[in-house]
């Protein structure tokens, strides 16, 4: 427990040590080829010593805002694997930006090189330094024991989630919030965390007190409710709390700025995708000869049906036996269609629908009628998720899988509309870039799947 209050300082001293790497090997190669690039046009030196730190600094800041936004950072939190691919993506990011501003400071074109022998050698340290700093975590906190207290189900599925981050949680008990509080209390107590799932609220707030007044760490699956309060606003008209739910999706004024960036950012994209499109179009073409596009019904705002286009990725007959969503290791999926799938390319015709305005760039992802009218008779609030346009990505696709459960899409889905913001879309198109390395984003439903629905 001492050990856990300096594991923030571990992470911090971690983080702040790679920054002061990549400041010292910038430094080098600043002072050694690039600030002289231009001294032979007046044979002096164009930059004072304030000069140089403020080109160092600005390229420490580039690696800063890449790391933070791709959750470098998070070394203690996130995957061994997760860490690395962040890092690496921040450092590609963050050095492509810094030669652009190296050719403006040199008012020149430049030579990369050097950079980027810089960056690889960068790569390998965080590489090496990220994976001793997880080894000392791994030796300074063991995984953290942890009870699941659950409602009405045994909730197996979470718990196989949690398992698959032992380095972290060890669930070592599950008991129903049958037994009553004066069980249920003596059996927390024995456990460094508890996670609380699908509970009565009655049940839940007697949990959470108990655990707040003894310190016990609390770990909650969010209801619908929980998403909504998160969101709202506090109320201080006088001397007692109010919370403020406006429950009115974006505002005027954030559709016009989202709708904005959304023409432009499409039109950039079609440009440098089209060289990509036709190479797609003809390697499908020339596969099967069967065609190279494919349409279908999907909702919008305010439940608005509109065609997506999308490459086809499966045969032609693909829904011959009626709709249902791709399963693991599903032949209906082309060879073509598999590595397009993998890479999300198979959505590049839709940056057309975010042009059209039937679509946009960040928000949830279309659903077939069909298949969320299945997804409404289980979960009536699934229609929520039709407060704002459909988006080529999303919370839920950065966060989530193709396979993850309706309910839980829909509790993300909400997470985004209730905290939206300009910087919120920025980050999760950035994000989505670094899921295009993230095999697992793309995988499946279970062959005896139809939808994303799992019975209990």
């Amino acid at each position: 427990m001492k050990r856990q209050r300096y594991k923030h300082l571990l992470n911090f001293a971690a983080n702040l040590i790679s920054l002061i790497v990549y400041g010292i090997l910038f430094a080098i190669l600043w002072y050694n080829y690039y600030a002289n690039w231009n001294i032979g046009v007046s044979g002096i030196a164009p930059y004072f010593r304030r000069g140089n730190w403020a080109v160092i600094g600005m390229y420490l800041l580039f690696i800063f805002f890449f790391t933070k936004v791709f959750g470098g950072y998070r070394i203690g939190y996130l995957r061994l694997t997760d860490i690395i691919l962040s890092n690496v993506l921040a450092l590609l990011l963050g050095n492509i930006v810094a030669f652009f501003e190296l050719c403006l400071i040199c008012r020149d074109y430049v030579k990369p090189w050097p950079l980027v022998d810089v960056m690889l050698i960068e790569m390998g340290f965080i590489v090496l330094w990220n994976y001793f700093i997880r080894e000392a975590y791994k030796a300074l906190y063991p995984p953290r024991q942890m009870i699941v207290v659950y409602g009405t189900y045994p909730p197996d599925e979470l718990i196989g989630k949690i398992n698959t981050r032992k380095d972290k949680y060890d669930i070592c008990a599950t008991i129903s919030c049958a037994v009553g509080k004066d069980k249920l209390f003596e059996r927390i107590s024995e456990y460094q965390g508890v996670v609380l799932c699908d509970l009565p609220a009655e049940t839940r707030n007697d949990v959470m007190k108990y655990c707040y007044q003894n310190s016990i760490r609390v770990y909650c699956t969010p209801k619908i409710s929980d998403i909504l309060f998160r969101a709202s606003d506090n109320i201080h008209l006088f001397d007692t709390p109010l919370y403020l739910l406006r429950n009115q999706g974006l505002s005027i004024t954030q559709r016009f700025f989202k709708r904005f960036l959304d023409i432009v950012l499409s039109l950039i994209g079609i440009v440098l995708a089209s060289p990509f499109m036709l190479l797609i179009a003809v390697c499908i073409k020339l596969y099967d000869w069967g065609p190279i596009l494919y349409t279908q019904e999907r909702l919008t705002r305010d439940h608005t049906p509109f065609k997506i286009y999308k490459f086809r990725s499966m045969t032609t007959d693909s829904e011959k036996k009626g709709a249902r969503l791709a399963a693991k290791g599903d032949a209906r999926i082309t060879p073509i269609g598999n590595i397009i799938r993998n890479i999300h390319f198979d959505e590049l015709p839709q940056l057309f629908n975010i042009l059209k305005g039937d679509m946009s760039l960040v928000g949830p992802r279309p659903e077939r009628q069909v298949i969320a009218e299945q997804y409404m008779e289980e979960i009536p609030e699934f229609a929520f998720r039709t407060k704002v346009k459909a988006g080529l990505t999303g919370y839920a696709q950065v966060w989530g899988k193709y396979n993850t459960t309706p309910y839980d899409k829909l509790k993300m889905d909400i997470t985004y509309i209730e905290n939206y913001s300009l910087w919120l879309d920025i980050k999760i198109l950035l994000l989505t870039f670094k899921i295009l390395f993230v095999k697992e984003n793309t995988e499946g439903v279970e062959q005896s799947q139809t939808t994303a629905m799992k019975k209990h």
